[in-house]
């Protein structure tokens, strides 16, 4: 393929995005050519919003760069249909999540349950029924989105020795993200100062399965070394935790228009954060009592908000997490400077290092 994707002397891997967007463009026509009516078209206009809205395409990057680490050998067909089965698995966890969180928006506009609600009632569906429908047909949608990465996954062309070391990491993916998810649910609404619990839902819900375990599918699809996959995980998981840790203090101080999200939905949602049990950690009666009653609560209005990231900023909580966040992301560094990976694999990930910690949105 004559592509700067997988020309290895160039200094980086960031083209792939395009090569990922141009699979997943054209898996997701077919699907639409083979849908059973024009009833679906809901379906797809918001898998295509969502899919193609400023999505950072960091697993399917990471899946890349871990095959380039390996050597990338071989055709590149097969990696990019990987890389792009990732892709439609975290839609459908995003998805799902929405639902979980009864999240407004994702990326800039409305979230699928919130889209295809809105779909519903402009095709005249019943005011009174839109809201669950707007939910039943996201959870459908995230289902979809699963089958659709299966699909991904079967048609990429892997052998069967490629088979057998790519599949059970899918699996050990796929199962780390639910029980981090499941991790997240169950600690939500409960106030607590344990920041050990809330960096465990960190490293499932997003470390492993955002870094860790993409890097490993490259190498492992490159039939690369067990210690090249250990090299990953000693990379992986400390930008991984950087990353959930960068994207708490967004979900608070972020601004809506770079995150595409609502700021302090965590705050009326009640998510056990690293930032939250640190400021209860250090916070007085009187700032724990405020926490207790305004954290978990849906209906805080944007003053109330404010409240809150006062607090978070007195007992000096946020700054605490910007220096866990540059101490992990240090660890990052050096592990990827012992890996001794060959150059343009080190200038992309250093670039993702900086992109994951450093980002506003």
């Amino acid at each position: 393929m004559a592509n700067a994707v997988w020309d290895t002397t160039v200094p980086t891997l960031t083209p792939v995005r395009d090569e990922i967007d141009a699979v997943l463009a054209d898996f997701v026509s077919a699907q639409e050519q083979s849908a059973p009516g024009a009833e679906m078209a809901p379906l797809f206009t918001t898998v295509r919003r969502l899919l193609f809205s400023n999505g950072k395409r960091l697993r399917p990057l990471l899946c890349v760069a871990g095959w380039h680490a390996a050597g990338a050998p071989g055709d590149s067909h097969a990696v990019l249909r990987v890389a792009a089965a990732l892709e439609l698995f975290q839609m459908f966890a995003l998805i799902h999540d929405d639902v979980m969180d009864d999240s407004e928006a994702r990326r800039g506009g409305p979230s699928a349950h919130r889209a295809l609600a809105a779909a519903y009632l402009k095709a005249g569906g019943q005011r009174s029924r839109a809201e669950t429908y707007g939910r039943g047909a996201a959870i459908l949608l995230g289902d979809l989105l699963l089958v659709w990465s299966d699909e991904m996954l079967s048609g990429a062309g892997l052998g069967t020795r490629a088979r057998a070391r790519v599949l059970p990491l899918v699996d050990s993916m796929r199962t780390e993200l639910v029980y981090g998810q499941y991790l997240d649910l169950l600690s939500t609404g409960r106030i607590s100062q344990d920041v050990k619990a809330a960096l465990r839902v960190a490293r499932y819900k997003t470390a492993k399965y955002t870094v860790e375990r993409p890097l490993h599918l490259g190498v492992a699809l490159a039939d690369g070394a067990a210690q090249l996959q250990q090299h990953c995980s000693d990379f992986a998981i400390p930008l991984g935790e950087a990353f959930q840790l960068r994207d708490d203090l967004l979900g608070v101080f972020g601004d809506p228009a770079q995150t595409g999200k609502p700021v302090g939905d965590d705050i009326r949602e009640g998510k056990a954060t690293v930032l939250l049990a640190l400021a209860i950690q250090n916070a007085s009666k009187a700032e724990r009592r405020l926490l207790s009653t305004l954290v978990g609560d849906p209906n805080l209005k944007g003053e109330d908000i404010g409240r809150v990231r006062t607090v978070l900023e007195a007992t000096g909580a946020r700054q605490q997490v910007e220096t866990m966040i540059t101490t992990r992301r240090d660890a990052a560094l050096a592990a990827l400077e012992r890996a001794d990976l060959p150059p343009h694999v080190t200038e992309t990930l250093t670039r993702v290092v900086w992109m994951a910690t450093e980002r506003h949105g």
